[in-house]
Order: structure tokens, then C-alpha cells, then sequence
């Protein structure tokens, strides 16, 4: 059969095994079965093996998950694989659910994931070729398999994940503390906030151990996801410096989507979601039976590109595709002047401009890349009026303006305290002035230096600093403003700073400091312009 006939008659034979009760599902569900496997360490993990129908042995599919492998997903996905000749084999991670051992979250996914590996070729049902899949922790569990180097593992298909954290600016994501006690980990009973040394590489650090890695990924991001930066890092590591087979044999996709649905009034069309399980088949049918399906034939990176969502005739909202990432593209600054103004033309003068950051007062989250809160490009003004922000906009575009790759801030800022943090966000800010998020970062003072050592800074002193916005695909629309704004917090996304050298027991014992940007030209955000649009009659607009 050719593989888009096969492709093409997948839905059907799912939609039978749905449908014709006591034939096919019957006979895929009687042959799934539990097995306790044993770990280097002897402790033994709950597995359970899905068999498809005939004759093996067959290539497996492995998915190991904190979440309970009998609910949800990937326990609904089983049969999808098995009805295309894969066994599926679903696994609790250690200290959850079925498992035995203590739960850490991620501390044995190297470890369990290479033995569980090399367990699953040892058995009678497998030819030895073994691909992983899995989404957010699951995919985690995946990449940390994959840096153990088992020699089994051929393939791995991963959506909204990472192999390597960023440290955001040193400043911690509150959302992931949250994450962690859902699953049973206590936050730390310690003062606040938490100031911490990051060392780059370890055990678990895909860019420390990116050599090790042998194994082509198709990942998959979202542009409103935590692990969008992740993603794209994992994917550009290996792509180019990973092992024999991981080098060029890479795959990203980044849709406009996060962990979950985005919230607020844009709604992108159907087809900016992220992939269907249908494409993960495809890529294990090339690498785990050899079907030349023509998957490795394609660009290796297929990204949305977002645009107004209100004007059916505006550039974007469509698919692109590059060779690499980030696509061609010219690095544009725009610079943070007085009045408020965001301007191509650098100033020549040095104006400031300052607000009080007050610990006990933080400017709430409104959207962004959460985890467990409202997130998407969701609409700023209940928050952008407020004193301790400060706002920078364009005139109006006469021009539609496409931007994708990575997103900067450099700020000259001071402060008269001894630490403290600057938040920023880039906006497209739409004519009937909703203002919606497109990225955002922070930056504390004290990782001037580095982020591996922490630095006394003087108050008064001004310094350049750096904020990491990610990474986009966007077209600002003609009639819309760029847009900046600077704060001192975003919470709960961000950890609240005391504006303290040393945490405290109490946020009671915070104090308020006076923050200041200086608008000399050092202070701008740095855009990856790939178009400018001709300009072009306005049919319709934001309503």
C-alpha cells in the first residue's frame, strides 16, 4: 500500500474499532496487560502493553507519564497506534500511581527511561525498535530518555516540552512551584523570593548533553507555550550538534496555541493548532518500519505566522515553512523615547522615566506563556494603565510589519534599591486599541554578571541589561502600534521581588523602589522584520 493510501484508510480503521463492538476493539483492549518492571536500583515500575492484532514482533511506541497510565491521555491513544502496527506501552513514573519508588519530578527519567528502553528490546513482542511520544511532562520524560543514550530508542515525537529550562531572567515562574505541588512536592518552606546560582549543564540539561542525543525529534510548540523557547532550542541543538543521526534530521512545527487553549478575544483559525496524532504516526512509520512516506522530504520547519485577527483581509494567519530556524530576517530595533513614544529614528538625548515598583501592590498576569492561569495574547489594558507601568508605542503602521525568530529588550535602567526585577512586553496594539500580549520577560538585577554568580549592584548606577522574549511569528497589521511595556512584576507568573538584597520571612517586610529606564538610545526592543508589506487600502478593521 502507498503511504498516502495508508495514511487515508487510518481514520477509517479507528472509526471501526469504535464502532464495531465486540470485533476489533474487543480484540485490542483483551490483549492489553501489566507488568511490574524492574529498574537498575530494583525498583519496579507499573507498564502496561497494548499488542496490535497478527503476528509480531512489532515496533513500540512508549509514552512514560506522572499522570496515571489508565487515564486520560495517553491512555485513550492506544489503539490508534496498535491499528497501524505498533505496540503501545503506557508506564506510571516512579512513585506515581502503580509505581513503586519516591516521586521526583524528573530526577530518574534518565535512568528509568534508558532501562524501561532496553527492557521493552529484550521482549518477544518487539523488533527492537522503540520511539517515544508524549506531550508536556511526557515529553520531558522523552527528551530526558533520549540524553541517556539508549541505544534502542530510534525515534521521538514530543509536543509542548523541553529538554533544557531557561532561567528567565533569574527570575523563578511561580506556575511551575504550582505544577509541582499538584503532584504531591511540597514548595519549600523558605524565605522569599528564592535567589539561586544557575549553573548551566547536569545530567538533565540537553544543551550540556546534546552530543549524547542520537534520536531525530519532531517537536512540536506553541507560540503561548511555557516550553516555546525549549522547543526551539532543543530542535536547533540537534539539528546541529547532536549525534550521527540526530544531526539534520530534525523537525519543528510551532502553532499558535500553549498548554491548553488560549484565552482572550483572538481567535486564529482551526488549522493554527497543533498536530493531529496522525503526524506522529507518519514520522514513526518513516523511522521505526523504513515507509518512505515522504516526511524527511519536507522543510524541516513549519511555523504560523499570527496576524489581526479581526481584518479577514490582513497578511498572515497562515502557514510558513524554512529550512532552519529562525528564518532569514533583519534584526530592527525600536527605541524606548520620551513621551512614551516607540520610534525607529534613535534619541539623541537623556531623558528617564521612573515608577514605583511596591512588592504588596504587583501588577497581576494577564496572559502570556502559563501554566494553570488564563494565557494567550490576551488583552492588557486592565493593566497597562497602572503608575508602575510604563508604556512605549508607535505611531500608528502605515505598513504591515511580519516578524518570526527571537525577540530582545535591552534596557538602561537604575534603581534605588539593591536588587530588584524589570519586566517587559512586547504588544500589538489593535485600532480599536485592544492590546494584546505577544511575549514577555524579566530580567533581575543582581544576574548582571551572569547568571551562574550574583552581583551587587549600586543604587543610582545605571546599567544595561538584557530581557529574553522568546520567540514569535507575527505580522503587526497596518493601522496597528508596536508597543512596550516596562514593570517590575507580573504575578503570579513571575515571583514577586522584595526589592531586597536578602529574602525575607514576610512579603510584609518588602519595600517599594523607584525603577528608572534611561531613554538615551540604550533602551529598545530588537524585532526579526522578514516583511514589510506595500501598503494596501484598509477594507475593515477591528471592531
Amino acid at each position: 500500500m502507498k503511504p498516502s493510501a495508508r495514511r487515508s484508510v487510518a481514520p477509517l480503521l479507528l472509526l471501526c474499532g469504535a464502532v464495531l463492538l465486540g470485533t476489533r476493539g474487543d480484540l485490542l483492549q483483551a490483549q492489553a496487560r501489566d507488568e511490574m518492571v524492574p529498574m537498575r536500583d530494583g525498583v519496579r515500575l507499573a507498564t502496561s502493553i497494548y499488542l496490535p492484532p497478527g503476528t509480531g514482533p512489532w515496533p513500540v511506541v512508549l509514552s512514560r507519564t506522572p499522570y496515571g497510565k489508565d487515564q486520560g491521555e495517553p491512555a485513550k491513544s492506544e489503539t490508534a497506534y496498535m491499528a497501524n502496527g505498533y505496540v503501545r506501552v503506557l508506564q506510571d513514573s516512579r512513585g506515581k500511581f502503580k509505581s513503586e519508588g519516591a516521586y521526583r519530578p524528573f530526577a530518574n527519567d534518565v535512568e528509568d527511561g534508558y532501562d524501561t528502553i532496553e527492557w521493552i528490546a529484550k521482549q518477544p513482542w518487539s523488533n527492537g525498535k522503540v520511539g517515544m511520544v508524549g506531550s508536556s511532562a511526557l515529553g520531558i520524560a522523552t527528551y530526558n530518555a533520549a540524553m541517556s543514550g539508549a541505544p534502542h530508542l530510534v525515534a521521538a515525537f514530543v509536543t509542548v516540552a523541553r529538554g533544557s529550562s531557561s532561567p528567565n531572567g533569574g527570575v523563578p515562574m511561580q506556575h511551575m512551584e504550582e505544577w509541582s505541588r499538584r503532584q504531591g512536592v511540597a514548595a519549600p518552606s523558605i524565605p522569599r523570593p528564592i535567589f539561586r546560582d544557575y549553573e548551566s549543564g547536569g545530567p538533565r540539561d540537553l544543551l550540556a548533553n546534546v552530543g549524547k542525543v542520537n534520536v531525530p525529534f519532531y517537536n512540536v510548540g506553541g507560540w503561548y507555550d511555557i516550553f516555546l523557547q525549549g522547543n526551539i532550542d532543543g530542535f536547533s541543538a540537534l539539528q546541529s550538534n547532536g549525534g550521527p543521526t540526530a544531526r539534520g534530521t530534525q523537525k519543528l512545527m510551532l502553532g499558535a496555541f500553549g498548554h491548553g487553549n488560549v484565552s482572550g478575544d483572538l481567535k486564529y483559525p482551526a488549522d493554527a493548532g497543533r498536530l493531529g496524532s496522525g503526524d506522529a504516526i507518519r514520522w514513526f512509520d518513516y523511522w521505526l518500519k523504513g515507509v518512505d512516506n515522504g516526511i524527511m522530504k519536507e522543510p524541516a520547519v513549519r511555523y504560523f505566522v499570527m496576524g489581526d485577527t479581526f481584518d479577514a483581509s490582513a497578511p498572515g494567519n497562515q502557514w510558513r515553512t524554512a529550512e532552519s530556524w529562525p528564518p532569514r530576517a533583519t534584526s530592527t530595533p525600536y527605541y524606548l523615547t520620551t513621551a512614551g513614544k516607540l520610534a525607529v529614528a534613535r534619541p539623541s538625548g537623556r531623558d528617564k522615566a521612573s515608577y514605583v515598583y511596591d512588592p504588596k501592590d504587583p501588577v497581576p498576569t494577564v496572559g502570556g506563556n502559563n501554566l494553570g492561569l488564563p494565557l494567550g495574547p490576551m488583552d492588557q489594558r486592565s493593566v497597562s494603565g497602572r503608575r508602575d507601568v510604563l508604556k512605549f508605542e508607535t505611531e500608528p503602521l502605515q505598513q504591515a510589519i511580519e516578524i518570526a525568530g527571537p525577540l530582545s529588550a535591552e534596557l538602561a535602567v537604575s534603581s534605588d534599591a539593591p536588587d530588584t526585577d524589570f519586566m517587559v512586553k512586547l504588544v500589538d496594539v489593535y485600532p480599536n486599541g485592544y492590546e494584546a500580549l505577544v511575549q514577555d520577560g524579566a530580567f533581575r538585577l543582581r544576574y548582571i554578571n551572569g547568571f551562574d554568580k550574583q552581583s551587587r549592584t549600586q543604587p543610582g548606577t545605571e546599567y544595561t541589561i538584557k530581557v529574553d522574549l522568546w520567540s514569535t511569528a507575527l505580522v503587526f497589521n497596518a493601522g496597528h502600534k508596536i508597543a512596550v511595556h516596562v514593570s517590575s512584576s507580573n504575578f503570579p507568573r513571575f515571583e514577586k521581588h522584595s526589592n531586597t538584597w536578602e529574602p525575607l520571612p514576610s512579603y510584609d517586610q518588602s519595600v517599594k523602589a523607584t525603577n528608572t529606564i534611561v531613554l538615551d538610545g540604550r533602551s529598545r526592543v530588537v524585532l526579526p522584520v522578514t516583511t514589510i508589506y506595500p501598503p494596501r487600502p484598509r477594507t475593515s478593521g477591528a471592531q
